[in-house]
């Protein structure tokens, strides 16, 4: 069960060096912040609602920064240039939709977890049936596919990296996951948080260093080497849109019109994903209601957007397309594995431990952020809710006490279960269609019910519920003569958006005190004012055209910004002094948006 002497060889003190100190690091923070973090559920779950937006900001994105990431970005790039990023890159649409509509409301609504939400919303046995759903579907099942998934790009690294035989990547999978499981088990939110910092800027460290070395090796010849060895449309920014099939290998992506309408104009608002919910939602939501109050949310999940979208992808598609000059031998379902093999190939003793403390770092990044998620969905929206409520302990104090003491053991308990997903999963694309398909059509409910008062709780069950049925419906009834991904989008979308509209109009709208009560502590804009009158407060001033301003602005602002990097990287600066002009343009009129709003 051990290392090829080979690999072992490869490394040396230096590299040791890195390993250890990383490790000494994170054992040290979770020391430091266990006590506080055995205070009370709000400790453990929120920092104590104290978080400054630039903690709660790396946080998310360090979370989003996985050990899958650069791989799944390799494999996009060779198989579609550039251009192949767009397949996630839509996501910024809904993600400055939260930072400017949703990350106050987060922060508003004092709850500790979003699944809680459900029942400041919705009223009754239908919202009290969603709370225990959600907690089991989003705390067990879906949580442990995601971490399932985050175990399958871990191995892959460990076989690549070190020549670990297939039937033996268990045993150092779960020795990553026990370690993760401990630190996030004592130290809580607050860290995760910290440590989420320091692993997200040695990641950073690592993959530019990569980038680096690779580009400028003897085999690459620099930026001006990498652009003579590519087609020229494999490096260009924006996807082809044409009348026929999505195509294309090592050439720019090439998307039909109806590809282009369901990542562009339906999956950024419709599809519930993994830290890019419609509305915010998950560790993204927790880390808005983390903040120390609504200014520190928006600005955390502006910086968010910003710094996923914009900064992290270069260094990843620098070394993805230098892969496809140094490694045209693999096959299609291997693409991803090029990054590892040009971490093994190029970096010389010492950058080698580097790399691999980047890996471990993205890795456990994600993972505790996704325990610590997890946790909380179980404890604070079934066990403390459904099994065992506050009322039965003797003081507030005690209560507090026991719950961090489940929500540790809980923890490991769901570890084991993620542990049993990964070796269940057969390939990370798959995993990703199944996530998005299954959540297509939510997202609506998800912005509705801020800010229409006719949603109610079975709305949500039926968007929850609908996308399954249309999942399976596409997928093995009428699989012979139908759209595949992703324009099958569409036809879970219509079923889903069906079903939910159907059921809400079919039921009883919430209780009117319900909807006052929600009203005085969110205060949202929209469709409210029934609900405003009958608690006799004035009407106020709708600042919704600014938030639109500083939403469209911000947008405009990151793509700019995101181009304007690539531009500079590969030498084209007349592009690349319109883009910075067009960003500048779109910061200012975000500002304005936002003093306008009374956000700034």
């Amino acid at each position: 069960m051990g290392f090829s002497l080979l690999a072992i060889s490869s490394l040396n003190y230096l590299d040791y060096a890195f390993i250890a100190a990383f490790f000494l690091t994170i054992v040290l923070v979770a020391i430091k912040y266990s006590s506080r973090a055995g205070e009370s559920l709000g400790e453990f779950f929120l920092s104590g609602r104290k978080l400054p937006w630039y903690i709660a900001g790396f946080s998310m994105v360090a979370t989003t920064f996985a050990a899958d990431t650069p791989l799944v970005v390799t494999e996009l790039v060779n198989k579609n240039g550039i251009a192949g990023n767009w397949l996630w890159w839509n996501m910024l649409i809904g993600g400055m939709l939260t930072v400017f509509f949703f990350a106050k409301y987060w922060r508003r609504a004092n709850i500790t977890t979003d699944v809680e939400f459900v029942e400041i919303r919705y009223s009754g046995k239908p919202a009290a049936f969603l709370r225990g759903f959600k907690a089991v579907y989003m705390g067990i099942f879906m949580n442990s596919i995601i971490m399932g998934w985050i175990n399958v790009a871990l191995a892959s690294i460990l076989h690549v990296f070190f020549d670990i035989p297939t039937h033996q990547l268990i045993y150092y999978v779960a020795g990553a996951m026990i370690f993760t499981a401990i630190y996030s088990s004592m130290s809580g939110l607050w860290g995760v948080a910290i440590n989420d910092f320091i692993q997200f800027s040695i990641a950073m460290t690592g993959v530019i260093v990569l980038a680096i070395v690779v580009v400028n090796s003897d085999k690459i010849g620099g930026v001006t080497g990498l652009k003579a060895k590519l087609p020229a449309e494999s490096l260009q920014f924006l996807p082809n849109i044409s009348s026929g099939n999505s195509s294309g290998i090592v050439g720019r992506l090439s998307l039909s019109v109806g590809t282009f309408l369901a990542f562009v104009g339906v999956q950024w608002w419709a599809s519930w994903y993994p830290g890019a919910e419609p509305g915010g939602g998950g560790y993204v939501a927790q880390r808005m209601m983390s903040a120390k109050d609504e200014k520190n949310s928006l600005w955390a999940t502006l910086f968010f957007q910003f710094a996923h979208y914009c900064i992290r992808p270069w260094p990843w598609i620098l070394v993805g397309l230098s892969t496809i000059v140094l490694y045209p031998m693999l096959g299609a379902d291997d693409k991803r594995l090029g990054y590892v093999m040009a971490m093994r190939d190029f970096l010389p003793p010492g950058l080698k431990g580097l790399l691999l403390v980047t890996f471990l770092a993205a890795y456990m990044s994600s993972i505790s952020s996704q325990l610590n998620w997890s946790s909380s969905y179980f404890i604070n929206d079934l066990y403390k809710r459904f099994i065992r409520k506050n009322e039965t302990f003797a003081n507030e104090k005690a209560a507090q006490k026991h719950y961090v003491l489940m929500s540790r053991i809980y923890t490991i308990i769901i570890m084991l279960v993620a542990l049993f997903a990964y070796t269940q999963i057969g390939t990370i694309a798959d995993v990703w269609g199944f996530v998005i398909e299954c959540g297509a059509g939510l997202g609506l409910v998800l912005i509705l019910r801020w800010y229409w008062w006719r949603i109610n709780a079975w709305s949500e069950i039926a968007g929850t519920i609908a996308p399954f049925a249309g999942y399976a419906l596409s997928k093995y009834y009428f699989h012979w003569n139908f759209p595949q991904d992703p324009e099958s989008l569409f036809f879970t979308v219509g079923l889903t958006t069906i079903a939910w509209v159907t059921a809400t109009m079919l039921t009883k709208p919430e209780k009117l005190e319900v909807l006052q009560s929600f009203y005085q502590r969110i205060q949202p804009q929209g469709g409210w004012k029934n609900v405003r009158e009958s608690l006799g407060m004035p009407e106020r001033k709708s600042t919704m055209p600014f938030l639109v301003l500083s939403w469209l602005s911000a947008i405009v602002m990151t793509y700019s910004a995101l181009f304007f990097i690539g531009s500079v990287i590969f030498g084209d600066y007349r592009n690349a002094l319109v883009l910075l002009t067009m960003a500048v343009i779109g910061f200012f009129l975000m500002r304005l948006g936002m003093k306008k709003a009374e956000l700034a």
